[in-house]
């Protein structure tokens, strides 16, 4: 599965050799992981599967690729193999850091559905899903993507059980589900998730996530993390400054409702498919607090704020509310904003070229192994690109202008 159009430095010989590279450093990584060759084996051509070019990644497709007479090699790496799903998570994060590491990058924090029939599978309820825009019944698992200015790739997953799960001891235990997982809402799931990176010494500076994690803990941990944050929050979620030239109070509709058009400002949160997404943005400062004043073992002014983004089209609002450095621009600020499409174009690069929703366990460790292994092949793909792309232009024969006389 090699795009050209993602690597324009690098001839093909160059880029086929950078591919057979990286696919055996990533094999390699996770050799540890497995007690027998064998099942290592199998393993990297489960890989191999979800890297190669058929469109569902099925068990007997994966069979089919690897030359096995049927699926039960692959099936047996999600479900009764035994190898933790979250050491490979932790291997995904290091690969992937190696190459995108970066001080001021994002980490993004977003969640997605995996559409399924019956009631079997691990956290299947009908429930909410934007992916399908609807309440359907399926699976939400929710993610943490790292985003910086070499590339983008998912560093940390984690599947949302519903209470209808977590307070039926029965189904949890024919789900396999460990003894000591609780009920954890969406919030306290990507809480963790940020927990983790910052305990793994993670090089980012901002978080950016919708209003479904856009309050509560998540805004506590990061300020006394040090970290900025652009979080999305509901129409009617309550906002007040004191000490600015600019008094506000009231909900973030009634702000935004009350402001002068000479407010507004199009800017671009950053290049998509289609070119800049321009939208028009209001940001307003509403204090500045000494780190001090919340308990942070680190010195300096740091300024509360209401992003409000206002659609060129509709005039559809969206707001966000934001924690940073004193000085920060709303320039910078719509471009953290802007780095939350980078999950959402992940998330459809993986379910559509590398199967993340194509999952057939039912269980919860074959869950978790499966997004871990797809996370894998993506971060092996964004390095890929990555490297490529700095490769030199392969050199061509400049045509001469002269005439050869007869």
């Amino acid at each position: 599965m090699i795009r050209r159009s993602w690597m324009t430095g690098a001839s093909i010989e160059a880029t086929l050799e950078l591919w057979a590279s990286s696919l055996r450093d990533v094999k390699a990584r996770m050799r540890p992981l497995f007690r027998q060759e064998r099942v290592a084996i199998s393993a990297g051509q489960f890989l191999d599967g979800l890297l190669g070019e058929e469109r569902r990644k099925t068990g007997w497709m994966r069979a089919e690729a690897a030359g096995d007479p049927g699926p039960w090699r692959q099936q047996a790496i999600l479900g009764r193999g035994h190898w933790d799903a979250d050491a490979l998570r932790d291997i995904v994060r290091g690969y992937a850091l190696e190459t995108l590491a970066d001080a001021d990058a994002v980490l993004v924090v977003d969640e997605t559905g995996f559409l399924k029939q019956g009631k079997t599978s691990c956290g299947v309820a009908r429930q909410y899903t934007g992916s399908a825009g609807k309440i359907t019944n399926c699976q939400i698992g929710v993610f943490a993507s790292y985003v910086s200015r070499h590339g983008h790739a998912f560093i940390d997953r984690a599947l949302y059980l519903p209470k209808a799960w977590t307070d039926d001891p029965d189904r949890m235990a024919r789900a396999h589900v460990p003894e000591n997982v609780p009920f954890a809402t969406k919030p306290a799931l990507a809480l963790a998730m940020i927990e983790r990176a910052i305990a793994a010494a993670v090089p980012f500076s901002w978080v950016a996530a919708d209003s479904v994690y856009g309050v509560g803990d998540i805004e506590m941990a990061l300020k006394r993390a040090a970290k900025g944050y652009v979080l999305g929050v509901n129409a009617n979620h309550p906002f007040r400054s004191w000490n600015k030239p600019l008094a506000v109070a009231g909900t973030a509709k009634d702000i935004a409702e009350a402001l002068p058009e000479d407010a507004w400002r199009r800017l671009s949160a950053g290049d998509g498919t289609k070119g800049a997404r321009l939208h028009d943005w209001v940001y307003l400062e509403l204090a500045d607090l000494d780190a001090n004043d919340f308990d942070a073992t680190f010195p300096g002014i740091w300024t509360r704020g209401l992003l409000i983004r206002r659609n060129v089209a509709d005039g559809d609002l969206a707001f966000f509310s934001t924690w940073c450095p004193i000085g920060t621009s709303m320039e910078k600020l719509v471009t953290v904003e802007g780095h939350r499409w980078a999950i959402e174009d992940s998330f459809e690069t993986a379910k559509n070229e590398l199967g993340l929703d194509h999952n057939e366990t039912r269980s919860w460790h074959g869950w978790h192994r499966h997004v871990s292994l797809v996370m894998l092949a993506f971060a092996m793909m964004t390095v890929i690109r990555h490297r490529a792309n700095a490769m030199p232009p392969p050199k061509t024969m400049r045509r001469s202008g002269r005439k050869t006389e007869n």
